[in-house]
């Protein structure tokens, strides 16, 4: 029966990976199909499915809270008056456009987990696309990846970061020292590959730009008050859990999105109905349904067979295990969300290091090289991390598709770039 069980879970896996690459069915209806199948197959019991979402409280409620917070400035016109002042800034050339959101979004994530930095700037995009009539999909997974990119930085830019940081026991500042300079490999990478990415608009001169309208923002008073509960939110983001009593980011979010919808109350710019209602529901729920899948590879099993089946091919020549791990976490990354990813990943090295007697402080590289390939290699496809199926939930909101397809074409060669640039930063590590 466990036998049976595990083929199952791997099949509606892969069943559910190959029809999110052809989008033959919106992401959602697949997820939430590949999940019931295995809830009614009793593969994983309804029970178990709710407790591997409750795992993942932290993320939703972080991406949830987020969510509000952006939805609530929306009546303001804040991020329509930000996107024009953007485009005056770059003079109307196309490359400085794309270098101030590669390098704005890789700053930004660098500060706030890479999810949370999609969310609150991918508003700008569609009207700054709309503005220099480009389309504005291929800017929002540039932003995606540029999120990814620059999560790297420091500990609390992506929660994969965080996930081995807390395995390890690492600090802000120990991470900084270690593996600050992997954000400025994969940045670097990004940087290069604009011009190849994006050869039309690089290239583009759009002239003089005084005619371009600058949105008059709504409601000054509220949104200062806004940017005040915002400017709390980051700041509480950052330091929260330096308390002796730990505040979560995700506990701040939700507070965020409570005093957002407070003051849109209060100040009647708009109704808590209506921004509940414009919440992107279907990537929370997506991100439920693959937990759910994810719970279910190792509630059978399966991530233990397969931290067993790596033991021999990694061996004990830290080099080359170091280095094979980097690659076989990016492409599993590829194909499977990073933050479950990275969490069984953990749990299998520490297995493996138990197998081979060593320790984790002894084979650091080993889980810098989880954190590396766990981030960069969600860069490859749509599905490989949180911050694209947010910017992939925005697109869908402002009318439009972010493809499996459009995603990969993007993302793979920068993805591939990376990989190699941290085959070089991880030796320096050895």
């Amino acid at each position: 029966m466990e036998n049976w069980h595990s083929a199952l879970s791997v099949g509606v896996f892969v069943s559910v990976l190959v029809l999110l690459m052809t989008d033959w069915l919106h992401m959602t209806i697949v997820g939430l199909l590949g999940a019931l199948i295995l809830i009614f197959s009793n593969v994983i019991s309804l029970a178990e499915a709710m407790e591997y979402v409750g795992r993942s409280h932290t993320t939703l409620a972080l991406f949830f809270g987020v969510m509000v917070m952006v939805r609530a400035f929306e009546p303001t016109k804040v991020f329509e008056y930000l996107a024009a002042q953007m485009i005056r800034l770059s003079g109307g050339k196309g490359k400085y456009i794309l270098l101030g959101i590669a390098l704005g979004t890789g700053l930004f994530s660098s500060l706030l987990p890479n999810a949370t930095t999609v969310l609150l700037l991918a508003p700008l995009l569609p009207p700054l696309a709309e503005i220099i009539e480009v389309d504005f999909v291929p800017l929002l997974i540039l932003m995606a990846i540029a999120a990814n990119s620059g999560g790297l930085f420091t500990l609390i830019g992506d929660p994969v970061n965080f996930i081995v940081g807390d395995a390890l026991d690492l600090t802000f500042v120990k991470y900084l020292q270690q593996m600050a300079g992997s954000g400025l490999f994969s940045m670097l990478v990004l940087l290069v590959a604009l011009r190849f990415l994006f050869p039309v608009l690089w290239q583009a001169d759009l002239g003089s730009l005084d005619h371009v309208p600058v949105p008059q923002i709504n409601h000054p008073r509220t949104l200062a008050i806004g940017v005040v509960i915002v400017f709390f939110v980051l700041v509480f983001f950052t330091i929260g859990d330096m308390f002796s009593v730990r505040i979560s980011p995700a506990s701040v979010a939700l507070l965020g999105a409570t005093l957002c919808m407070l003051l849109s109350h209060l100040t009647k710019i708009d109704t808590v109905s209506h921004i509940l209602r414009d919440v992107d529901w279907s990537t929370l729920i997506f991100f439920m349904s693959f937990f759910v899948l994810i719970g279910s590879l190792e509630e059978t099993g399966v991530i233990a067979q397969v931290a067993q089946f790596l033991t021999p091919i990694l061996g004990q020549n830290q080099l080359l295990a170091t280095l094979s791990l980097l690659w076989i976490t990016g492409s599993l990354s590829s194909l499977v969300p990073n933050i479950p990813l990275v969490v069984a990943m953990v749990s299998l090295l520490n297995q493996y290091l138990v197998h081979i007697g060593g320790t984790p402080e002894a084979h650091l590289p080993l889980f810098y090289a989880v954190i590396f390939g766990g981030t960069v290699g969600g860069n490859a496809t749509l599905v490989g991390a949180s911050a694209n199926l947010v910017a992939a939930g925005v697109a869908e909101q402002h009318g439009r598709s972010m493809s499996f397809g459009k995603f990969l074409r993007l993302g793979l060669p920068v993805a591939l770039g990376q990989l190699l640039a941290g085959s070089l930063f991880l030796v320096t590590k050895l």
